[in-house]
C-alpha cells in the first residue's frame, strides 16, 4: 500500500487531509518544495504548485493530480464544494497560526488541527528499503568525510576550519545539504554538548567532537566521534571508554518492542553506575529521516515503543563542565532480527 493510498484509507466520509510542511509533502510526493499544498480525500490527491514549479512537478509526480496554484484558498474552496468535504484536517506542528487562521476564514467547512501529525509519523517511521539506502548513501557521504578529516586535523587549526572542512568536502562529494550546523569544538569545548565552531586553535591533549551529517534525496545521516591530539590524560582515557561501554550496551539492547526509555537506560546506567550520571543531560538518542530530529525518542521521558523499521541515534555522552566532554553516536535502523548498525566508522579512541 503505497502511502497516499494509506492516507486515504485513514478518511470518512467527506473528511480530508491538508498537508502544508515540506517534510511530509516531500514524503507524500517525492517532490522537494516548500510552498505547495498537498490535499487528499477518500477519492482524490492534488497537489497545487505555483508556475515556478508546475513544469518539473508535472515531470516528476504520479502519487497526486498536479494544479496550478494561482489563488490558493478559492480553488481549495471549489474543490471542498465540489467534492462535497465537511472536515479538513490540517497539521498541528506543520502549519502556522496565521495560515491556520487564514484557512479558516476562507473555506467552506470546519478546519481541524488533528490527526494528521500522528498518522504522518506513524508512517514515516518504518523506513522503506529505499528510504534505508539514501540514508546509508548519506551516511556514506559523512564516514568518507571523516577518513578526510583525520588528515587535516592537527594542532594550530582551529574548530571552524575543521567545521568548514568537513562541509565543504560532504557538499563536493555528493550530498544535496548538510544534516545540520556542523559541530566541530575542541578542549575545553567539548563539554558543550552543542558547542559552536570557534576560532579556538586545536591544541596537544584536546579532544575534539565532531557532529555532522549529509543529506541524499532529503534524508539524513547523522554521527558523532571524539578524536584526541597529542597526549591526553588518564581521565579523558576514562572517560572516553565509560562514554564507548555505555554506547555499546544501548545498541546491544535494541529490538523491535523494546521501549526508548529502556534503551536509554541501558546507556544512562553504565554512565551513571561510573559515577557521572550528572554529566549525561541529554537523551541517547532520536529518530532520523526526511527531519534529523523525529520519532521515536530514545530518552528518560520517552514512552514510545520502538518498531521494525525505525532508524535511530545511539548517543550517549560525558560533558564535564570547563574541562572536556565526549559523544560517540551511530545510527542504527530496528530490523526482524535485533538491529543494523548504519555507521561503519572505528569507534576506538583515535589519537592523532
Amino acid at each position: 500500500m503505497n502511502i497516499v493510498t494509506n492516507l486515504k484509507s485513514s478518511l470518512g466520509k467527506n473528511e480530508a487531509f491538508l498537508i502544508t510542511s515540506e517534510e511530509n509533502m516531500r514524503y507524500i510526493t517525492g517532490f522537494p518544495h516548500s510552498e505547495g499544498r498537498v490535499f487528499i480525500t477518500e477519492n482524490e490527491a492534488l497537489f497545487f504548485v505555483d508556475s515556478r514549479y508546475i513544469e518539473a512537478v508535472t515531470k516528476s509526480v504520479t502519487s497526486c493530480e498536479v494544479v496550478l496554484m494561482t489563488s490558493f484558498h478559492k480553488q481549495l474552496g471549489e474543490y471542498i464544494e465540489k467534492l462535497g468535504v465537511k472536515t479538513v484536517f490540517t497539521e498541528a506542528e506543520g502549519i502556522s497560526v496565521a495560515d491556520f487562521s487564514a484557512l479558516c476564514k476562507n473555506i467552506p467547512c470546519e478546519v481541524k488541527a488533528e490527526k494528521t501529525d500522528e498518522l504522518l509519523t506513524s508512517l514515516r517511521r518504518k523506513k522503506s528499503e529505499e528510504e534505508k539506502h539514501k540514508i546509508l548513501r548519506a551516511q556514506a557521504i559523512a564516514e568518507k568525510a571523516f577518513d578526510h578529516i583525520l588528515r587535516f586535523i592537527k594542532e594550530g587549526v582551529t574548530e571552524r576550519e575543521i567545521a568548514l572542512e568537513l562541509d565543504f568536502f560532504m557538499l563536493k562529494n555528493g550530498a544535496e545539504c548538510v544534516s545540520f550546523d556542523t559541530i566541530a569544538v575542541s578542549g575545553k569545548n567539548t563539554s558543550l554538548p552543542h558547542g559552536v565552531p570557534s576560532d579556538k586553535k586545536v591544541a596537544s591533549g584536546d579532544f575534539i567532537t565532531m557532529d555532522y551529517g549529509a543529506v541524499v534525496d532529503g534524508y539524513h545521516s547523522d554521527m558523532t566521534r571524539t578524536v584526541a591530539v597529542g597526549e591526553i590524560s588518564s581521565k579523558q582515557i576514562e572517560v572516553y571508554e565509560t562514554v564507548l561501554k555505555a554506547q555499546k550496551k544501548c545498541l546491544e539492547v535494541l529490538k523491535a518492542g523494546i521501549s526508548g526509555f529502556d534503551a536509554d537506560k541501558a546507556a544512562r546506567d553504565i554512565i551513571a553506575d561510573a559515577g557521572y550520571g550528572e554529566f549525561f543531560g541529554h537523551g541517547t538518542g532520536h529518530g532520523v529521516g526526511l527531519q534529523i530530529h523525529e520519532a521515536p525518542r530514545l530518552s528518560p521521558k520517552s514512552k514510545q515503543i520502538l518498531e521494525i523499521g525505525d532508524v535511530v541515534t545511539v548517543e550517549p555522552g560525558i560533558y564535564i563542565p570547563d574541562n572536556f566532554g565526549v559523544r560517540i553516536e551511530d545510527m542504527a535502523i530496528i530490523t526482524e532480527n535485533g538491529f543494523e548498525n548504519l555507521t561503519k566508522t572505528q569507534k576506538t579512541l583515535i589519537i592523532l
